[in-house]
């Protein structure tokens, strides 16, 4: 990765890991007889919450949950998310399995894909499971922002797989980030200045986890690396066609921004931002229609709310059963604020939203 460009972090990420780094310091109030184990699946570090087995009680059902942090910041075992699992766990009767991944600047893309594709490939293997006391045909790959998108391209990668016995029943992604094609969306455009994620702060996170130079930022904003005679993204163009994905409610009276002519040498230089396993929107109908049960929640004030509301119209149409689970007055990333001083109402709502759909479909 490019240490230097990673460095040069604006004031905004600056912030971000310092509150990040302020609630991994917090003592969260969770249930205590949940046994937390860590250990490595493949190589990669994952941390296992497992409830107390009951009397005559069959084998139980699982959710492999990735985190967010833009691929470059949070951990597994960082409060917040250390709380998450641990209810998840607790309220669903569950064996929870939190990955590791490793981050910006260690690695960039596709680690951090390779990181949680490898955790849930071992997970999955009949044996592993056996030792884990977990039903094979009831288990979850979910995450929120950044550990969604990681979810729904392992998700994809997985239906693929022909040497796989086992996969997952649901996906369940929270806000995920799902495309680096269009930083124009209705989403983008209404809140770009909104925290905690701003536009800029967004494209950031994707120059660090491409390993891209950060002088780009101001051509992928303009959406030069996909103006129209950029020919390696026309094949793509339709499949992030918003005026016919987005519902009216969420266009509102935005106009989408597409150049006539842009830099061709942006997808050369930088062929991830066109990749499916960066950018999941972006995969054909054929990958579409493999996936499972899907969860997609959104928040109206998220830059990310578009990638949500057009991934899920895009795996309707492919025949996948969608529910969609959008909340007006939330904001990107409030999941993890449940806990004092930023026990917020959103974010008490979202999370017991999420973890009702999961416990009457999983």
């Amino acid at each position: 990765c490019h240490l230097i460009d990673y460095l040069r972090l604006s004031h905004h990420l600056i912030a971000l890991n310092f509150l990040i780094c302020t609630f991994d310091k917090m003592d969260f109030v969770s249930p205590q007889d949940i046994k937390i184990t860590d250990t490595v699946f493949d190589g990669v570090e994952v941390r296992v919450y497992q409830p107390p087995a009951k009397q005559d009680e069959g084998l139980k059902r699982s959710v492999v949950y990735i985190h967010g942090g833009g691929w470059a910041l949070a951990r597994a075992k960082m409060g917040a998310y250390n709380n998450l699992c641990r209810i998840m766990a607790e309220s669903l009767n569950a064996v929870v399995v939190s990955v590791e991944y490793r981050l910006v600047p260690e690695v960039c893309f596709p680690e951090q894909w390779n990181d949680a594709l490898r955790a849930t490939k071992h997970f999955l293997q009949p044996d592993v499971l056996a030792e884990y006391s977990v039903d094979p045909s009831r288990i979850a790959i979910s995450g929120d922002s950044a550990g969604g998108n990681l979810a729904a391209a392992v998700c994809q990668q997985l239906s693929k797989d022909e040497h796989l016995t086992i996969r997952p029943k649901l996906q369940a992604l929270i806000y995920p980030v799902l495309q680096a094609f269009d930083f124009s969306t209705p989403s983008y455009q209404q809140n770009m200045n909104i925290p905690i994620l701003r536009r800029t702060v967004m494209i950031d996170y994707w120059i660090y986890y491409l390993n891209a130079h950060s002088d780009l930022a101001a051509s992928l904003l303009m959406n030069n690396h996909t103006a129209l005679d950029v020919g390696q993204a026309a094949s793509f163009r339709e499949r992030l066609n918003w005026t016919s994905l987005l519902p009216s409610s969420f266009q509102k009276n935005y106009k989408p921004v597409i150049q006539t002519t842009g830099k061709a040498e942006i997808v050369q230089q930088v062929p991830a931002l066109l990749d499916v396993r960066a950018a999941p929107l972006l995969a054909e109908d054929e990958t579409l229609q493999l996936q499972p049960k899907t969860y997609l929640l959104t928040c109206e004030n998220d830059v990310l709310r578009d990638d949500g509301v057009m991934y899920a119209r895009r795996l309707e149409k492919a025949g996948v059963e969608v529910t969609l689970d959008h909340f007006e007055d939330c904001f990107h990333g409030c999941m993890i604020f449940t806990s004092w001083p930023a026990d917020f109402s959103a974010g008490l709502q979202t999370r017991n939203s999420y973890v009702k759909w999961l416990d009457e479909n999983l």
